[in-house]
């Protein structure tokens, strides 16, 4: 089966499986296709459709990543010890870890097509992603309730799927709403740390963090990127063993030269 008829393949599955949509018109296109498959799998509720499909869509998904182009640590230069700049696509990056910024739900982004993080990463993952943080998200609910959010700062560890990556590690960074506050500043910092933490604790010893909060949960980027470095280079001074490599993945220009400034 050619990527092209993966990609039909899926879309018609997507569509039968949404009440909503099943009568979706598509463009003829192949990017017209690719944003219909992208948009439906945002707005899936968790759950996983049958093995044929899950099988077709690892399939694609993995082969949309290797004609992207994936990247592995050797093509990653460090600019000091331990510590790379990376500007680019994180969900391409053959690490142990990515950092993924999310919401307090933990489910991903269900905006169709949106261009943060959260819906990148569960998009080029795969809906088998979406599950897991539910089912975790229900587990962590029968023990504090059904009220229970995921709070800021504090990481959740799922599986990559489809990515390069081998893990994925949530977390929830702090909303700015009016001024920046020390509580803001010490609240992305955990992050930080805390991330690294996990993943000394779980054996992976590659980590590309994005830039946390600095989206549209408003956190300035370029006390943003002073906050990151200075954390992650105190925690690998106290644990100068723990980690190969720590990556700051970024995607604008300014935040590339704000960590450039910083490191």
């Amino acid at each position: 089966m050619t990527q092209e008829e993966r990609l039909d393949y899926l879309v018609a599955k997507f569509k039968e499986d949404s009440e909503q949509y099943k009568n979706l018109q598509v463009g003829e296109s192949s990017r017209d296709r690719q944003i219909a498959l992208r948009s439906l799998m945002n707005i899936r509720m968790p759950g996983l459709m049958d093995d044929k499909t899950m099988l077709i869509q690892d399939e694609y998904l993995s082969r949309c990543l290797v004609e992207k182009g994936i990247v592995t640590l050797d093509h990653i230069p460090e600019v000091a010890d331990k510590i790379s700049i990376w500007q680019g696509d994180i969900t391409l990056l053959d690490v142990d870890a990515i950092v993924n910024a999310a919401n307090s739900q933990m489910l991903g982004c269900f905006v169709p097509m949106h261009t943060c993080i959260d819906n990148c990463i569960h998009t080029f993952a795969g809906i088998q992603l979406r599950l897991e943080c539910y089912n975790k998200m229900e587990e962590l609910r029968s023990i504090h309730g059904p009220s229970y959010q995921q709070p800021t700062s504090i990481p959740m560890l799922t599986d990559a799927y489809n990515l390069p990556a081998r893990k994925v590690i949530h977390v929830v960074g702090p909303i700015v709403s009016g001024s920046l506050t020390a509580e803001h500043e010490r609240a992305l910092a955990d992050c930080y740390t805390n991330v690294l933490d996990m993943c000394l604790a779980n054996s992976l010893r590659s980590v590309a963090f994005c830039c946390i909060s600095t989206g549209v949960f408003h956190f300035p980027n370029q006390r943003a990127a002073e906050i990151a470095t200075v954390t992650v280079r105190s925690w690998l001074s106290a644990h100068p063993d723990a980690m190969d490599r720590v990556i700051f993945n970024v995607f604008k220009d300014k935040d590339k030269e704000y960590y450039e400034r910083f490191i």
